[in-house]
């Protein structure tokens, strides 16, 4: 499978590649293939990055590093979603818009500098989850390579395993907006809270991996989700928890007892 993919990549690389990199496990993959073709053969490639409010500085920053690891750099563009009535309330198809805007400025720069494939990281297994962003890459006709080849999240992770990547063991970790109610309305400081909740969570359990801190009552109240293993632990500090995050504005703070769930404001829209 992995064959397959280096030779999908390749076929394509003479006309111009332009590859949308957020540093995740997917697109990492794909960057680190990428490197090793274009250490083979030179040929137009653009690795771009957006940085928006919706990301931490930590993920700019690892992906910065990743990219330079492999002898490549990145091209960061900024954009501001909640310009963005849709991303701004929170909608329920929020991605779409979002995604449409963002990638349009990645096609536009592949454009102007003459590459002829946008391609991103989406996996086999996105079609089977709430993702309202995948119609604004078949709009503006980005290529999924992995997606188009049938290759999921599992087969991602064995081969960046089998290539030595880090990432192979990376949690997901999507867009902050994920972390509201749908038809909250979103602003940056509400936004910057998450991240720095989430941060402070991971420097108190250093070991956890899935961790999402979900946002209630328009940023009033704050719902951790840990795996389950990690429920007793986290029970165990609570005191200290809940002081540092009411320091951050947070009025209320409360310990999903369901645990973990990717996606859990979604249930309703894939009928779970």
């Amino acid at each position: 499978m992995l064959d397959k993919l280096q030779n999908y990549l390749k076929k394509m690389s003479d006309d111009g590649i332009a590859l949308a990199y957020s540093g995740g496990v997917d697109s990492s993959l794909l960057l680190k293939i990428l490197a090793d073709l274009h250490r083979q053969k030179d040929f137009p490639l653009a690795i771009l990055t957006m940085k928006t409010v919706l990301q931490s500085s930590e993920e700019i920053s690892e992906a910065e590093c990743f990219a330079r690891t492999l002898g490549l750099n990145i091209k960061i563009l900024v954009f501001n979603p909640l310009s963005i009535s849709e991303v701004h309330h929170n909608s329920a198809d929020r991605c779409y818009f979002c995604k449409k805007a963002m990638f349009q400025k990645f096609a536009d720069y592949a454009k102007e500098n003459n590459l002829r494939y946008l391609i991103d990281g989406t996996n086999a297994d996105d079609g089977d989850e709430y993702r309202p962003g995948l119609r604004a890459l078949y709009e503006l006709g980005v290529i999924s390579p992995l997606a188009e080849l049938g290759i999921n999240k599992a087969n991602i992770r064995q081969m960046s395993q089998i290539l030595g990547l880090a990432s192979a063991t990376k949690p997901s970790v999507p867009c902050l907006a994920t972390r509201f109610e749908y038809g909250t309305c979103l602003n940056e400081m509400l936004i910057q809270r998450v991240a720095q909740g989430e941060a402070l969570i991971r420097q108190m359990f250093p070991n956890m991996k899935n961790l999402r801190l979900r946002v209630h009552c328009c940023g009033r109240l704050a719902r951790i989700e840990v795996a389950n293993e990690y429920i007793g632990e986290v029970c165990s500090l609570a005191q200290n928890l809940v002081l540092k995050l009411k320091n951050l504005g947070f009025e209320f703070v409360t310990l999903d007892l369901e645990g973990f769930r990717s996606g859990s404001f979604d249930g309703q829209k894939k009928g779970k």
